[in-house]
């Protein structure tokens, strides 16, 4: 098997140049040197490959050949991962994280997620973002085990030790049940009903310790720590919940599920804080997350 050499980042440059501007003559011009060193270094590349990537017998221009067409997608991401080890480096020495790991709540609107991530990525494409999902008490937990750089989620009122909490809104909890649920076919609005039908009820994973339970009302409770096997388990009439709004706005309206009336369960405002550890306070990419969903 024919040795292949290693071609310098130099000469692959000049191969990428000559193909984007079509000639010798012009990528010469581009890079400000003769025509002469521009046919030399790729003469030299060829002779290191062992390939002809011209054809310059045939027409006046360079044109690439089958072997030349099929080397040009692998420069091609060469350039890209050395373009993109140095955009990373300098955001580094400018004193960019080189990623930030987000953990964020359940009851966290789809929209404003997809909203910040996205902007994130657009804003800092050279920082790896991490995410993790989880339920009530579980993105705290995360933050103080230094598992996540920042949390947006739901924590108690009183103040978190060694945790930073800002206010970013809230979302609304509704109780809803399935349109075949008996707590949605009684008119009647009777004290004490919410406690005799099964409620569904959103918990955090095994693997993380109990937090304080949200409006819990009933004797007979299943705890479901996904909220889309919770959704579903309600859309089969497997029970009520609470729900947050915009995650059943949908099904309200073509009255898959419905809004109860219940007299001691009026749902509430689920309040929401981005976090972050006091002894670890967020770098330039993380504070800019926290500052997008505040703002």
């Amino acid at each position: 098997m024919p040795d292949v050499g290693t071609p310098s980042l130099d000469q692959l440059q000049v191969f990428l140049v000559v193909v984007e501007t079509g000639s010798f003559a012009a990528a010469a011009r581009r890079l400000g040197r003769a025509t002469s060193a521009i046919s030399y270094t790729i003469a030299n590349l060829e002779t290191q490959l062992g390939i002809a990537l011209f054809d310059r017998e045939r027409t006046r221009k360079p044109v690439l050949t089958e072997a030349g067409t099929a080397v040009l997608s692998k420069v091609r991401t060469v350039s890209d991962g050395v373009g993109d080890l140095r955009a990373s480096v300098k955001a580094l020495l400018n004193g960019l994280e080189p990623k930030v790991t987000l953990a964020v709540d359940v009851m966290l609107p789809t929209a404003r997620l997809v909203d910040a991530v996205q902007a994130f990525e657009a804003k800092f494409p050279t920082v790896t973002l991490h995410l993790h999902v989880e339920a009530l008490s579980a993105v705290a937990q995360l933050v103080q085990a230094g598992v996540a750089d920042i949390g947006v989620g739901g924590t108690q009122h009183t103040t978190v030790p060694g945790i930073e909490q800002l206010q970013i809104g809230d979302v609304e909890l509704i109780p809803v049940a399935a349109p075949q649920h008996p707590l949605a076919r009684n008119p009647q609005k009777l004290a004490g009903q919410a406690r005799q039908y099964r409620q569904l009820v959103l918990t955090v994973r095994s693997s993380f310790s109990e937090g304080q339970d949200v409006g819990v009302f009933a004797a007979e409770t299943w705890r479901l720590a996904d909220l889309g096997a919770k959704h579903a388990l309600l859309l089969a009439g497997s029970g009520w919940g609470l729900m947050p709004e915009p995650v059943v706005r949908e099904d309200l309206a073509s009255s898959r599920l419905k809004r109860l009336d219940l007299p001691e369960v009026r749902g509430g405002f689920y309040p929401l804080q981005a976090i972050y550890r006091t002894c670890s306070p967020p770098g330039p990419a993380a504070a800019w997350m926290i500052e997008r969903f505040v703002g």
